[in-house]
């Protein structure tokens, strides 16, 4: 039971790690597409001002920012989530582990 229990811990830990990793490619993501709105926000103040840009070419970098955007939300939900329920895991993993030597203790006592 504790080995299962040792197994189950390093798993979770395993996929914590997994999941830390995944958060922080996607901030690293999410550091790039903040620079490329920046960018076009930059290119619609210009065009506000009546300076010439290529507006298709404005609204083409907005729509690809904002479907990177998405993208980067959706993985960074669904890593949260993963995490969530590993960090769940490993509180059941300890709970089982002071169940056992609770039992362990109490079978010292009786002997």
């Amino acid at each position: 039971l504790v080995q299962q229990a040792e197994r189950s811990l390093q798993l979770m830990t395993q996929r914590a790690l997994e999941a830390e990793s995944d958060v922080e490619r996607l901030k690293q993501e999410m550091i790039v597409l903040q620079g490329e709105l920046e960018t076009s926000k930059a290119e619609n103040e210009h065009l506000r001002a009546g300076q010439t840009t290529d507006l298709g070419a404005v609204k083409h970098n907005i729509d690809v920012a904002l479907q990177s955007l998405h993208k980067i939300i959706s993985g960074a939900n669904l890593s949260i989530r993963q995490l969530a329920s590993g960090a769940e895991s490993l509180n059941f993993v300890a709970e089982l582990l002071k169940s056992t030597g609770k039992i362990s203790d109490a079978e010292d006592e009786n002997d």
